[in-house]
This record gives C-alpha cells, sequence and structure tokens, in this order.
C-alpha cells in the first residue's frame, strides 16, 4: 500500500502524534522493522513496540511536549529535522535543540529515526 503522503509530510505527522503523547497514532508511520537509535544515549530498539518501549518513560513525568521544527531538508526518502523539543514538567519547560534522521520507505513508513543532540544539554 502505497501512502500519498511525501516523506517530509509522513515525518511531520510523525511528529505531531508524538508531541500529544499519540504513541498508537505514531506507530501508524512507523515500519514493524523500524530502527530507532538514539545516538547520545547509545540506544538502538525495533519497531513500534521497541519506541514505546525507549521513550514511554521519558514521557511519565511530562505534562506538555512542543516539537519545534526549525529547519527541514529532503533528498528522496531521507528527511533530516532540526527541531527544539520542549518539554513540560513539573517544575517547568526544558528544552533540547535535536536533529532527527528519517528514512521513509516507498510505503511511506519510517524505517530509520536517529537523533541527535547533545547529552549536556539535557541537564540545563
Amino acid at each position: 500500500m502505497t501512502t500519498t503522503l511525501t516523506p517530509t509530510e509522513t515525518v511531520r505527522a510523525f511528529m505531531k502524534a508524538m508531541e500529544i503523547n499519540d504513541l498508537a497514532g505514531a506507530a501508524a508511520y512507523v515500519a514493524d522493522n523500524c530502527e530507532y537509535t538514539n545516538i547520545p544515549l547509545a540506544t538502538t530498539v525495533y519497531g513500534p513496540a521497541g519506541i514505546a518501549e525507549v521513550l514511554g518513560p521519558f514521557a511519565a513525568g511530562i505534562s506538555e511536549n512542543e516539537f519545534q521544527i526549525l529547519r527541514e531538508a529532503a533528498a528522496g526518502p531521507i528527511v533530516f529535522v532540526e527541531r527544539l523539543d520542549r518539554h513540560h514538567f513539573a517544575h517547568g519547560w526544558r528544552e533540547l535543540p535535536v536533529t532527527g534522521v528519517f528514512e521513509i520507505t516507498d510505503e511511506g513508513k519510517i524505517s530509520a529515526w536517529r537523533d541527535y543532540f547533545d547529552r549536556r544539554a539535557m541537564k540545563s
């Protein structure tokens, strides 16, 4: 089944679902064998269940998210997204600059997702 979304639109729709902690909705954009690598944390998991397993604990203390896409570029099925991830915790907002690289299949699913960020920025 092919999709009418471009690779960039697929990534944006995925990020919108992630922004509201809709892991089930986000999974609709992810291939069953998608490889997610959180580079600075040296975490690699596979598929929607693996992504939920890694990101679920991070979302536990967050009441609201904003994923601001600052810049994006696409070359065929590869999408680069520079973003500012904003998370609201009980003690206030935390911001984390992140660059994500996504690979989209011909079926319009994310087959690889890699996030890059500076771990030291997580502590601010």
